[in-house]
């Protein structure tokens, strides 16, 4: 029989599609996907009275934003970590650049200076760079926990996470600066440092907070600006605190309370239809979600959270190489804390801290970042399947 040229061409294409499409853990991207399309709707249906003149403009932005994250995603299946772990320095010292411009040149917006204006694009580079620094602090973690004391190592690699969060942080925008710290832990975790030194640095963090909130403030010193504290220490009593924090997690629990087993709907949700509840498209869309569509609907939406963590851990336990491993682990402990921090505040179980929820809240830099940290796992998670996982 004979054999056409469009025939082979076109067999060839598929094949190649087929290949390029094959080993992907696909749970992880449908569930990803359909978290972010759930995302779009929600911002959709809270936002439409927001801006009366434009009813579609959060929506038809926050489409353009997922939109770009998944052209951004598809991108990332074909990156090679190991090589790109030759310029680690360079991107390390672009992230402290970026993060630092922001500080003198950036754009701010209720009293946080974070973003940088390129004509009609506002970036948040301190977002694209959760997925920087787990890569940075992942390979110098593989190059150097042979060569290193493992006390050094942990002060090593702790300097090189605290000066980007250090920018970050005074922007302020202290709940990005603790994402950082999460990703930080989770990859000297993995890596096996030694328990102790958790122990330490968790005693740090008690006295720093201690000093932070109570004992500078008394002597006259205030690092945290006022709304900083006003978050922090909100959720102890909203109903007593009448700062505007206070008023946004009573709101929220209004709202997730009222939502009852099966939601008010759309058209009944009051609290966000009528801005009870602030912020109601960005750090409370939980409560947004739990207020429309009820207790079943903000637990199937946890489930899908719960889906995305458990293939995260999978791909990172089926890893193929250290520096695979330990770059999931960081991208997987991003999302997992901004999704516990944000539900917890939501609900009143954790401060306010600023935290968005994944694939959910309004915003270009976050919809990329996280569409961005899937397509990493994806690869990672096609290596570990055609080459096995690592060996020790």
């Amino acid at each position: 029989m004979a054999t056409f040229p469009g025939q082979v061409e076109g067999g060839s294409t598929r094949m190649r599609a087929q290949s390029a499409l094959a080993g992907f853990d696909w749970w992880l991207l449908a569930s990803a996907v359909a978290v972010s399309g759930f995302g779009v709707y929600v911002v959709k249906i809270a936002t439409d009275g927001d801006i009366p003149s434009d009813p579609g403009y959060f929506f038809t932005r926050q489409v353009a934003y997922t939109l770009i994250g998944l052209v951004a995603l598809f991108f990332t299946l074909r990156l090679d970590l190991e090589r790109l772990s030759r310029y680690v320095w360079t991107l390390y010292a672009v992230l402290i650049a970026a993060v630092g411009i922001v500080l003198v040149l950036g754009s701010s917006a209720r009293g946080s200076t974070r973003w940088i204006e390129l004509g009609p694009l506002r970036i948040q580079p301190s977002e694209l760079g959760k997925v920087v620094i787990a890569f940075v602090l992942a390979v110098i973690v593989v190059e150097r926990i042979r060569s290193m004391d493992p006390a050094r190592l942990s002060l090593f690699v702790g300097a090189i996470a605290a000066v980007p969060a250090a920018f970050v942080f005074l922007q302020p925008d202290l709940g990005t600066a603790l994402v950082y710290a999460a990703i930080t832990i989770a990859i000297l975790w993995v890596a096996g440092q030694p328990i102790t030194h958790f122990i330490v640095a968790g005693a740090v963090v008690v006295t720093l907070v201690a000093l932070v909130l109570y004992v500078l403030p008394a002597a006259g010193v205030n690092v945290l600006k006022p709304y900083q504290v006003d978050r922090l220490t909100a959720f102890v009593d909203s109903g007593a605190d009448r700062s505007e924090s206070g008023y946004q997690l009573e709101q929220s629990k209004v709202a997730i309370g009222s939502g009852g087993a099966f939601g008010k709907g759309p058209a009944g949700a009051t609290q966000t239809i009528n801005d009870f509840l602030p912020a109601h498209h960005t750090d409370f869309i939980f409560a947004v979600v739990a207020e429309m569509f009820g207790f079943v609907g903000a637990s199937l939406l946890i489930a899908l959270y719960f889906v995305i963590i458990w293939r995260c851990l999978v791909i990172m336990r089926n890893a193929h190489s250290e520096l695979d491993r330990l770059m999931a682990a960081g991208l997987t402990a991003m999302l997992a804390f901004e999704v516990f921090v944000n539900i917890g505040m939501n609900v009143g179980i954790m401060p306010i801290t600023g935290i968005p929820l994944p694939f959910m809240s309004y915003g270009g830099s976050h919809a990329l970042t996280n569409l961005v940290a899937v397509g990493v796992l994806l690869r990672i998670g096609r290596r570990g399947r055609e080459l096995g996982p690592r060996t020790k």
